[in-house]
């Protein structure tokens, strides 16, 4: 009998309930391979955009009409059960997480990918849950904030956002930077995000934010909510606006920046970085964890079988972390 293995099939572009359970044949690791039999998976903003085929500019590497590789998930946690003849790094019985990338196929029972990507032994303290989700949150925010705006200790940080997945994380890492962490969020989140080290805490539905004159040295806009020409006046001289976020309307003033003033708007896609330079990144982001500093922030933990109704969740924007299934 041939061996199978279950995963979520996106055959289309559109809402969450395009997403369809398939059963897939279950094909041997190649000679640098490992299969993984998934414990847990991530349901992030960033797969829901790319369920939705958005931003638009973004299809013609995902797929014109419809997802190219067609399958769900990006970030998970699991067990190493079988390798290539020449992989290296990993054993079965390993405990493993990491991100399938442009693969995708993580929301499934199982997956194999390539020993050279993204992927790391899972310390033991970490349980899987956990480890499906550094790699979206957590390390976008690591490289945004400590390479591309290269937060030093006193800077005055602004956080749009601070209760979702990049926020919750980028509020950790700034104030253990040494920043002054002000963070946005909704009421019933704010004793959360100052919990995580935020010293000021902004309801974004009573109050603005983005108050001219603030003096920001930095401003993280981690859902897209702001626009480089609102976030200018509250930036201090030669301030940065940094934004994952990428938007035809957005890659402009990322462009001009650089001509015009000392103030910045900045992009850098952590996924275009090499496998081997983001594992060095999570090497450091898990020294923070084994200290105790940094943690994710989990939301709720769904079974894989209800992996619409999580796409559907994460899609409210109501989200507090963290969305896995298991």
């Amino acid at each position: 009998m041939t061996a199978t293995r279950s995963a979520w099939q996106i055959s289309r572009y559109g809402r969450p309930d395009v997403l369809t359970p398939v059963t897939l044949p279950l094909a041997e690791p190649g000679p640098s391979e490992v299969m993984i039999r998934i414990h847990a998976s991530a349901v992030t903003r960033a797969d829901g955009m790319m369920r939705k085929g958005e931003p638009l500019f973004a299809r013609p590497f995902l797929g014109l009409r419809r997802p190219r590789n067609g399958l769900s998930g990006t970030g998970l946690s699991g067990e190493v059960i079988a390798i290539g003849d020449k992989v290296s790094r990993f054993a079965p019985g390993d405990m493993v997480f990491g991100e399938a990338g442009m693969r995708f196929g993580a929301n499934a029972s199982h997956i194999c990918l390539d020993e050279g990507g993204v992927l790391m032994p899972k310390p033991d303290s970490l349980p899987h849950e956990d480890a499906a989700v550094p790699c979206d949150g957590v390390l976008t925010s690591w490289h945004y904030l400590c390479n591309l705006g290269q937060v030093r200790s006193g800077d005055r940080v602004l956080i749009l956002g601070g209760a979702g997945s990049l926020g919750s994380a980028a509020v950790q890492i700034a104030a253990n930077m040494g920043a002054e962490v002000t963070a946005t969020s909704s009421a019933r989140n704010a004793d959360r995000v100052a919990s995580l080290g935020a010293t000021c805490v902004i309801d974004y539905n009573g109050e603005e934010a983005l108050q001219r004159g603030a003096g920001y040295n930095l401003i993280f806009d981690t859902v897209g909510v702001a626009s480089f020409s609102a976030a200018k006046p509250a930036l201090a001289e030669a301030g940065h606006y940094l934004c994952p976020v990428l938007t035809l309307g957005r890659l402009p003033a990322i462009l001009l920046s650089r001509l015009v003033g000392r103030k910045r708007a900045l992009f850098a896609a952590a996924g275009l970085e090499k496998p081997q330079r983001l594992r060095i990144m999570l090497s450091e982001i898990l020294a923070q964890i084994d200290q105790e500093r940094l943690a994710p922030v989990m939301d709720r933990v769904y079974p894989l079988a209800d992996l619409i109704e999580a796409h559907a969740y994460v899609e409210t924007g109501r989200k507090r972390g963290n969305v896995v299934v298991v």
